[in-house]
């Protein structure tokens, strides 16, 4: 009775079932890698005719010589009378339903020994790996959350640090600038007191005596030093800030805006009658749209940043070239000019095409068309393949340009330029854009090449700044 008692706690402690068969273990043999055991005649029935074998259970690769005997289970397994096997062997029988067993029957007709099986725990794999890979992928997802949150955190704090930095800065030079004032504004306080106590000395001597002695003669310097000593130590407090103002802008508007796309306002109309726009807000808000007789044939053009010099800057999802106090971090280009220049990426070589550029932000400039083949070294209008209108010289003159031949123009200074260009008549206008179009000059083009939209800013000592005019074709 203690004996049967122990079987059965045995059979229930221990599965001494075989996962191919579903019956006790016969001739047990433990895999190398995994340590799952079979029997063995049902490896050797698994095994059968694969060039690749893996546990039915965990997929493990393994190699049928390399598995062992488990000495334990098949010990286990002989403990169990022959008679509960039998047992067991019938219950299976009678829990398989005759149809069941039929279409077993049918359904295995042709299939060599485990291939049920194998077919079976192929899906029951493929199934264990799907779960997984949701699951990393949940998980994946769940740190890319976190780590974008993290990275949002970062860059809110340092932004805030920046504007504390710099409003600390605003307040130190404006008390700076305040002390210098006080200081100043006291010495020439002082100064009108001696003066106002010498004058009055000099009407009592005025009084007794009608010569007035050389040494008290009016003297007028102190004051003025003074000023003088004032006016330059705010200049060099001015000059520090539009430097640092000049950096920040080619900073923000230089690497930043070209990485992320700027955040558009809800209204980008303007007022007619507004003409100061900052360069960001012309880049970012086009002046007012004027109905032009160019319009239907208006392009958008943009900055090409490998044809354009080190020291121009390229912003406002380039649309914008200015002047840096310092080389730009641009790619390595065989075709970057080795002066102030810069071309556009786009070129027509048939057609109308018209585009505008605001020129109101520069004392010194050119705009025009040039060939491809235009050298690193060769200045916009001075060679047989380019033409321009341009603004330059201590006069302030407006001058065309080609084949380094000038032809004054005498007009004003143009606050926008639109340029047309007529390739069928081969033919390249430029115009003054206000409320009007007033023709600048008219080139006759003598080249079947592609002509690109080219510019020059004059002065690198200088900040200056060329825009691109958005145009709608109408």
């Amino acid at each position: 009775m203690a004996a049967a008692v122990d079987l059965e706690r045995l059979l229930d402690a221990v599965d001494l079932s075989c996962a191919c068969c579903l019956q006790y273990f016969t001739d047990p043999v433990r895999l190398a890698g995994c340590t799952h055991t079979f029997c063995r005649p049902c490896i050797n029935r698994y095994c059968e005719g694969k060039q690749r074998t893996r546990c039915p259970l965990c997929w493990a690769d393994f190699k049928l010589k390399d598995v062992r005997p488990n000495r334990e289970l098949a010990a286990l397994v002989s403990l169990i009378p022959q008679e509960v096997k039998e047992e067991d062997l019938e219950t299976q029988g009678e829990l398989k339903p005759s149809g069941a067993v039929a279409s077993s029957d049918r359904s295995s007709e042709g299939r060599r020994p485990g291939e049920k099986e194998e077919e079976i725990w192929d899906i029951s794999k493929q199934l264990e790996m799907t779960a997984e890979t949701i699951h990393l992928l949940r998980k994946d997802l769940s740190k890319a959350k976190e780590y974008a949150s993290q990275i949002k955190s970062q860059i809110t704090k340092d932004f805030c640090c920046m504007k504390e930095y710099i409003e600390r800065q605003e307040r130190n030079t404006l008390m700076f600038i305040e002390q210098e004032q006080k200081a100043a504004q006291q010495k020439i306080e002082e100064t009108i007191h001696q003066l106002c106590v010498e004058v009055n000395e000099l009407i009592d001597i005025k009084a007794q005596t009608s010569n007035l002695p050389e040494r008290h003669r009016y003297k007028g310097s102190a004051s003025t030093m003074n000023k003088i000593t004032l006016d330059e130590k705010l200049n060099v407090v001015k000059s520090a800030v539009e430097v640092l103002k000049r950096k920040l802008e080619i900073l923000l508007l230089e690497k930043y805006t070209q990485q992320f796309p700027p955040v558009q306002p809800p209204d980008l109309y303007q007022e007619t009658n507004v003409c100061s726009l900052s360069p960001e807000s012309a880049a970012k808000n086009p002046e007012p749209m004027i109905s032009s007789q160019f319009s239907q044939w208006a392009d958008d053009v943009t900055f090409d940043l490998a044809r354009v010099y080190d020291r121009l800057a390229i912003t406002a999802q380039n649309r914008k070239v200015m002047v840096s106090s310092y080389p730009t971090d641009y790619e390595p280009s065989p075709n970057r000019f080795c002066i102030s220049q810069v071309m556009c990426l786009q070129s027509f070589s048939t057609g109308c095409h018209y585009w505008e550029v605001i020129t109101k932000d520069s004392d010194g400039w050119a705009v025009g068309v040039a060939h491809e083949m235009i050298g690193k070294r060769d200045k916009l209008g001075r060679t047989e393949h380019s033409w321009c209108v341009e603004w330059l010289g201590p006069k302030k003159q407006l001058s065309a340009w080609h084949r380094d031949q000038e032809t004054l123009l005498h007009k004003d200074k143009p606050l926008k330029v639109g340029v047309f260009l007529e390739l069928q008549k081969k033919a390249v206008s430029f115009y003054s854009i206000t409320d009007k179009e007033t023709l600048l000059h008219t080139f006759e083009i003598n080249t079947s090449n592609p002509l690109y939209p080219a510019f020059w800013l004059y002065s690198l000592e200088r900040n200056g700044s060329l825009t691109i005019n958005h145009t709608n074709r109408r």
